[in-house]
């Protein structure tokens, strides 16, 4: 069985790392993306390899976490999507797609693994 490849979008770099490591030592494959355009593009190029989704809700100019989750949901309505921010928990529940999980920042990696790791049991996509 391949690993889930996850879709990591975070404009900054040392969180970018931290978690791509992360998730890389749990056993999970990433795509990263600084901004939600490139992480868009990176869905679109091969929307059936993408099997979850980690995201920052400010990404700079460009479409915004909630936007990169909202298009890859469009596409597969079941996709698991964790969003990670320091600002963005109290617009989660109007603006974050349904069945995801804020983890708000400062965080501890294991935080990002267990939520990941509770969407994909909980029937998610495992491509």
């Amino acid at each position: 069985m391949s690993p889930t490849v996850v879709l990591l979008v975070e404009d900054e770099s040392m969180i970018l790392l931290d978690v791509e490591n992360s998730l890389v030592d749990a056993g999970f494959e990433v795509v990263s993306a600084f901004k939600g355009a490139d992480a868009i593009q990176a869905f679109d190029d091969d929307p059936e390899r993408i099997g979850a989704l980690v995201t920052d809700i400010r990404l700079g100019v460009g479409p915004t976490g909630w936007d990169v989750a909202r298009h890859l949901r469009s596409v597969h309505s079941n996709l698991p999507v964790i969003y990670m921010s320091g600002d963005g928990a109290d617009d989660w529940p109007s603006l974050g797609v349904p069945n995801s999980i804020m983890i708000t920042k400062p965080f501890v990696m294991p935080q990002i693994i267990t939520g990941l790791s509770t969407l994909l049991n909980q029937g998610g996509p495992t491509l």
